[in-house]
Order: structure tokens, then C-alpha cells, then sequence
């Protein structure tokens, strides 16, 4: 079981819609998802039709140490996509978790109960820097970190990602290590001042050994926007390159930045092409997911 955070130091980069639309295409590819929605305002627990709702989520999970499956994890209209839904409203777990010893290692402890059940644990976090963010980057195999293509936001990303770093590595020392960092460019538009950015961004992270820029781009495209308004998969709603369109579909993009997160699946994502996707959507299976 590979476990992956979805994180950011800051809001609004896109993080839930990366979460969304790579743990469904993960899905549909065979791989057993499960979607761990950590953020107090839960737009992951939304964003897919619920076809059976547990009684519980995360905060019976990580509060009550709950890792039965009928008390916490719920079924999305997506086959192979579960969901531990976020029902924190208030905030407890940042102050439970910070007077507990186990503290942002509880996470970590947890999961090791899922790991019969799925090949793949999503976490989507906050989009601040908080104990919840820290518990998930800990308890990762690897994160992924999504960032405009905006040079004063992602400096700022980088000071606060660097400073994150810093404050856990004295827990190395426990045996507990901070995951590689995969940057991923979200809502890249095809104008000069965002390629001079990529460029200046690729520069800038070089040199650093546990950040990783990624080769695979989200274009600014509309289809990503509507899926998230319809609550559909973008590679579902967009899976054909559109013919006036320079940019890839989201059926190829998605599926790029899945086989360069996750190497060792890249045979049952390239087993899901676009004549297989579509017989499914044709077979009324696609777009009987809206919310």
C-alpha cells in the first residue's frame, strides 16, 4: 500500500482538485483508492456523489483510534474509490492532537489497518501549516504539493515548505523521516510570464534534495473547473484532446502525472486508454456521478 499527502502551506493552490481527480483516475485505472479528507472546510467529502455514507470519518478515526470500516469508510459513485469523509468542523482534532503524545504520529499508526483493503491512501490536508499537515506528511510515502504559476506565491511556498522541513527533521531521529516533495504546477496558461516562471521555478528548486519539480503540468483548461462544478472526473468529462485546443485533455494529463507519481502502476494506467474509457462512458457507467 503506497500512502501519498496532498499538501501546501498555503490555500488555494488546487490541492483537492489534484486529490479528486488523481485518486479517481487511479480508480478507474484498478487501483483500490481511499481518500482521506483532512480539511476542516471538507471540498474533497463533496466533491463526488457519497453512494453509502459511514456513520463516522476522521474524527472517530484519528480521535477514537476507529479503523473499522463499516464505522468510517464511505463509497463513492466511482468502483475501487472510497472515502474517509472530514467531520471536524470545529477544529478538535488540531487540539487533541497537540496535548497527545502520539501526536502526529497517530496517523501513521493507523492506517496500517487499510492496507489489506487498498493499494492507495490520498490524503488531502489544509491549506495552512498545522498539526494535521504535519500528522499526514508523516505518515506519507511521498508528498505532492500543487502550486500556481505565480513567482511571489511560490516563493512564499517555498520559504514556508522549507521551514516545515526543518522544524520535523529533528524527529528523524525517532526513525520517523519526511517524505520526497513532488511539486506540481497547477493552472499553468500558455502566456511567456508563466513559462518564465516554470523556468525560474525549475531553477530555484534544483538544488534542493527533497524537492522535485514534476515534468507533468495542469493546464488552465476549463474542463477541470467543470468537472469540479459537475462532480465528475475531469479525464472522464474531457478524455479527447479537443481539436481547437493546444493543450492536452485532462484524460492525459491526469494519467501523465500518475505515472510519474506512482512508477510501479504504470502498466494498469496505460491499460486504461481513451477507447477503454469510453466504452465505459458509453455504457452509461462514466457520468452517473454527479452530486
Amino acid at each position: 500500500m503506497k500512502i501519498a499527502a496532498v499538501v501546501s502551506t498555503k490555500g488555494g493552490p488546487g490541492k483537492t482538485t489534484v486529490s479528486a481527480n488523481l485518486g479517481a483516475f487511479c480508480a478507474d485505472a484498478n487501483i483500490r483508492t481511499l481518500l482521506i479528507d483532512l480539511d476542516t472546510q471538507p471540498s474533497l467529502s463533496s466533491f463526488y456523489r457519497i453512494e453509502h455514507e459511514a456513520f463516522g470519518g476522521t474524527y472517530q478515526l484519528i480521535a477514537q483510534n476507529d479503523t473499522r470500516a463499516e464505522q468510517v469508510i464511505s463509497r463513492t459513485c466511482i468502483p475501487n474509490l472510497s472515502l474517509i469523509l472530514s467531520n471536524d468542523p470545529y477544529n478538535q482534532l488540531s487540539n487533541l492532537l497537540l496535548h497527545a503524545a502520539d501526536g502526529r504520529l497517530r496517523l501513521k499508526n493507523l492506517v496500517s489497518a487499510f492496507a489489506d483493503d487498498f493499494d492507495l491512501i490520498l490524503i488531502d490536508t489544509q491549506g495552512a501549516r498545522s498539526v494535521l499537515l504535519e500528522m499526514a506528511l508523516l505518515c506519507a510515502d511521498l508528498a505532492i504539493s500543487p502550486i500556481t504559476p505565480d513567482m511571489l506565491a511560490a516563493r512564499e511556498f517555498y520559504r514556508g515548505t522549507q521551514q516545515l522541513l526543518k522544524d520535523l527533521e529533528p524527529l528523524s531521529l525517532l526513525g520517523v523521516h519526511t517524505p520526497p516533495l513532488n511539486i506540481v504546477i497547477n493552472k499553468l496558461d500558455a502566456t511567456n510570464d508563466a513559462s518564465l516562471i516554470y523556468q525560474s521555478l525549475t531553477e530555484t528548486l534544483a538544488d534542493h534534495p527533497q524537492i522535485h519539480l514534476l515534468d507533468t503540468t495542469i493546464p488552465a483548461a476549463v474542463s477541470f473547473r467543470k468537472a469540479a462544478t459537475e462532480g465528475v472526473p475531469a479525464h472522464r468529462l474531457e478524455y479527447r484532446q479537443p481539436l481547437n485546443r493546444r493543450s492536452p485533455s485532462a484524460f492525459s494529463v491526469i494519467k501523465a502525472l500518475a505515472c510519474e507519481l506512482f512508477p510501479d502502476w504504470r502498466p494498469q494506467f496505460h491499460a486504461l486508454t481513451e477507447d477503454r474509457l469510453s466504452t465505459q462512458l458509453h455504457g452509461n457507467r462514466g457520468r452517473a456521478c454527479h452530486v
